[in-house]
């Protein structure tokens, strides 16, 4: 990948963002209500009190002003303050991100350390038993709601047999290690589930596409042994879709979190989503928005980076 193509996908990332950013204000301003409909139906809130809210945080300008001076803020790291906990937004994600990059980090290895392994197993087993039991879970991954399998493993695991924490990320008193994967598990399986099932059929399909290749059979008429066929020749090339499917799905594991944080308590930024969208936080949710779509356009980013590094015949100019 040459550097003038990296710089035309990193500067062309700015008109990209501000169109999202143009695009989320809108719509979050076109939602019945307003950030102080809160403090509103507070009888001892007074009038006076609401205006001066809304003069502190703009909000009695034109919306064209609003997103003006939001936007111009935002892209020089000035994001404003949290309207339901008066805290610098910077802050308020600041404290969550931890919390958020440790357990969609901990699903996204999971998921492909176990969905990988998973297609090239049923890919290499094809229309056998391990296949067809393969398939069947995935399916049922796919289509299994992710909030009632979470709630399902919930009551069984936690409240009926006592083998998990049923929900935070640590208990009151006890910081230590064990303590922490012990709440860390149970959240990181529910949201890896989904993503090993989608993956694994990715995986599977572009391994039988490539295994049908006329360079994989030369090489098993040349005498190569089975299992350096398949991973040594048909494994790097089969990864290159799937890749696309996996870069793409790292940004909407950490937006995706949502759920899982919320149904957890895991205090993250999806909980903290949440959160301000029930207390019309705007100016939280614009930023959490705009990081999620963030994610998402550097996902794009580096799927095409990993393409090259995978396939060297692969050229950017």
């Amino acid at each position: 990948m040459s550097f003038s193509y990296l710089v035309k996908r990193l500067v062309g990332m700015l008109p990209l963002l501000i169109g999202v950013s143009l695009i989320l204000f809108g719509v979050l301003h076109l939602a019945p209500g307003g950030p102080l409909d809160v403090y509103a139906d507070n009888p001892s809130v007074t009038q006076e009190a609401l205006d001066q809210m809304r003069q502190a945080f703009g909000l009695d300008k034109p919306l064209p002003v609003q997103y003006a001076s939001w936007v111009l803020a935002f892209f020089q790291g000035e994001w404003g303050f949290s309207i339901r906990t008066a805290q610098p937004v910077v802050q308020e994600i600041l404290d969550r991100l931890p919390a958020t990059l440790l357990l969609s980090g901990s699903a996204f290895v999971v998921a492909l350390l176990i969905a990988i392994p998973l297609g090239v197993l049923s890919a290499t087993r094809r229309y056998t038993g391990v296949d067809y039991l393969i398939t069947l879970l995935s399916f049922l991954g796919i289509s299994m709601p992710v909030f009632w399998l979470a709630l399902m493993l919930q009551l069984l695991l936690s409240v009926q047999l006592h083998l998990l924490p049923s929900a935070g990320m640590q208990t009151i008193g006890d910081g230590s290690l064990p303590d922490l994967l012990r709440h860390l598990a149970l959240p990181t399986f529910i949201l890896a589930f989904a993503s090993v099932a989608g993956w694994s059929r990715y995986m599977r399909a572009s391994m039988v596409e490539v295994m049908g290749q006329d360079y994989v059979r030369t090489a098993r008429a040349k005498g190569v042994p089975a299992r350096r066929v398949t991973y040594a020749h048909a494994l790097r090339n089969a990864l290159i879709p799937v890749v696309t499917v996996v870069a793409l799905d790292f940004a909407s594991i950490l937006s995706g979190a949502v759920i899982t944080e919320t149904i957890f308590a895991w205090p993250g930024i999806g909980r903290l989503f949440i959160d301000s969208m029930n207390g019309r936080d705007y100016p939280v949710l614009l930023a959490v928005l705009m990081i999620g779509s963030f994610a998402l356009i550097v996902s794009n980013l580096l799927a095409d980076l990993a393409y090259a590094a995978i396939d060297p015949r692969i050229r950017y100019e």
